[in-house]
């Protein structure tokens, strides 16, 4: 080669969204963003194990997954019972992925929370989803593999919001021990993220949206002027499950219409 000549041009390549192979885990996967997530998984590719409290429900979605041509099993748990938790982990991993969708709320000014709400809410937000992590960590440790663990958290995981004093704590919490995790795994590639999605249509904020003041407040704070659907939520997740985000962990991807730039 002589002087001032340029070598060969090497393209960069795309990292594969594909998850052949991979064996998936959602909690909170019969209905909403849980649901959404088994989807965007198996179509992905990935074995995916569904999680929930609702076993009819559950068994309904997975026979459909699998007349799709998916690859989908049931699994009625509780993540509040962190002992069932774990050993269902145990018994059924290594997992390559978590998704941890299960959550709840009980809304109301902060100056009404009764301890036994705070309680239930932080068990299954906070307690739940911490040893959940923990649990399909460890068996990714034992076997020596690397994984994706994503919880989804909330935009009110980074502000505050009206009568959400207790969610705001518990999705705070979430942020917290990703961070943490993230640093403590990384050198065994296991990636710890979050997901924070703004208000999304589903059952479960059916109740919101029907408060004609609550519904005109959150498309004012949405700066994109509409809530999110499921369907907004999915490319996220299979992003943070697949080797395209190889180099993000300890963070989270906030999929808010712009809710917290503002």
């Amino acid at each position: 080669m002589g002087d001032g000549e340029l070598g060969p041009v090497i393209l960069p390549r795309t990292p594969s969204l594909r998850l052949d192979g991979k064996h998936a885990f959602v909690a909170g996967a019969s209905s909403g963003i849980g649901l959404g997530a088994a989807m965007a998984l198996g179509e992905a590719g990935a074995d995916v194990t569904l999680a929930a409290r609702s076993t009819e429900r559950l068994e309904a979605i997975v026979a459909a997954m699998r007349e799709a041509g998916l690859s989908a099993r049931a699994l009625p748990l509780d993540i509040h019972d962190v002992e069932a938790s774990e050993m269902a982990v145990t018994a059924r991993g290594p997992f390559d992925i978590l998704v941890n969708s299960a959550g709840l709320a009980r809304h109301g000014p902060a100056i009404e929370t009764t301890p036994a709400d705070f309680d239930t809410v932080f068990g299954v937000n906070v307690r739940g989803a911490y040893f959940l992590t923990r649990a399909v960590a460890k068996g990714l440790i034992r076997s020596g593999r690397p994984g994706s663990l994503i919880n989804i958290s909330s935009q009110m995981g980074h502000v505050g919001g009206i009568d959400r004093a207790v969610y705001c704590a518990t999705k705070h919490a979430i942020e917290g021990f990703t961070k943490a995790m993230a640093i403590e795994w990384g050198s065994l590639g296991i990636r710890v993220n979050t997901i924070c999605p703004t208000f999304v249509a589903t059952p479960l904020t059916e109740q919101t949206f029907a408060n004609a003041e609550r519904a005109r407040w959150i498309t004012e704070k949405i700066k994109l002027g509409r809530v999110a659907r499921v369907e907004d939520i999915m490319p996220a997740i299979l992003y943070l499950a697949s080797e395209a985000s190889a180099m993000v962990t300890g963070t989270s991807l906030r999929v808010d219409g712009g809710w917290t730039a503002g």
